[in-house]
């Protein structure tokens, strides 16, 4: 009889330790089973260099969604990036999306400024006014090799 007692507490704590990793897995991965609780905007860029597919998206700082998907656009030329962000935020049509850089040469996350006129986005709406990311290793070398023009102050 202890012997079966013995394993049966075993195999409960296997479950219970199989549990708890996959919920830690869904967790920390930020894997979301369904989008009830965000909705999808979308946005076209000149280029998304470096952005990932799970990359944060950020508002004042502070993370509000993710980046769901990469494409491209073949009529307008441009890489096409779509977010899913909490239903709790209120981007309006204004809103500036930008690439941004986390430290000199971190990963790069979406940036948007979420404007104040206009209506709020619906989900499947576009934000229309965005700015790719600044290419550190282009402007390092337009500077090296003299690209890059030095403005003379303004004499009086």
């Amino acid at each position: 009889m202890k012997k079966y007692a013995m394993e049966t507490a075993v195999g409960i704590f296997v479950a219970i330790g199989l549990l708890c990793v996959g919920y830690l897995t869904v967790k920390l991965g930020n894997v979301a089973f369904f989008e009830g609780d965000q909705y999808r905007i979308s946005a076209r860029f000149n280029s998304v260099s470096g952005l990932r597919v799970g990359g944060p998206v950020t508002m004042f700082g502070i993370e509000i969604g993710r980046v769901d998907r990469l494409g491209m656009d073949q009529k307008s030329q441009q890489a096409v990036v779509e977010m899913l962000i909490r239903k709790d935020v209120q981007i309006f049509e204004d809103a500036i999306a930008s690439i941004r850089t986390e430290g000199l040469i971190g990963d790069k996350y979406v940036s948007i400024d979420p404007g104040g006129l206009g209506d709020p986005l619906k989900p499947g709406d576009w934000i229309i006014q965005t700015q790719s990311a600044v290419d550190v290793a282009d402007l390092i070398s337009k500077y090296a090799f003299g690209d890059v023009k030095k403005e003379e102050p303004a004499k009086p």
